[in-house]
């Protein structure tokens, strides 16, 4: 059975293997489609709602 995931940060659907899982310590699992959305969210503290390429960013505007 394949699972398929959304992406934490943009929203964007993940095909199987592939993508990235990052589990924090409080066993919060965040699901990532490139590196990009990735460094964004947990380097760059930045917000989804404010970058157009999000699909968070369509819902609120």
């Amino acid at each position: 059975m394949v699972v398929s995931h959304k992406c934490s940060f943009c929203g964007g659907d993940i095909p199987p293997a592939t993508g990235m899982m990052h589990v924090r310590n409080d066993g919060t699992i965040l699901w990532f489609c490139s590196n990009k959305c990735r460094k964004y969210m947990l380097k760059y503290h930045k917000d989804a709602k404010k970058l157009k390429w999000t699909t968070s960013y369509s819902r609120v505007r």
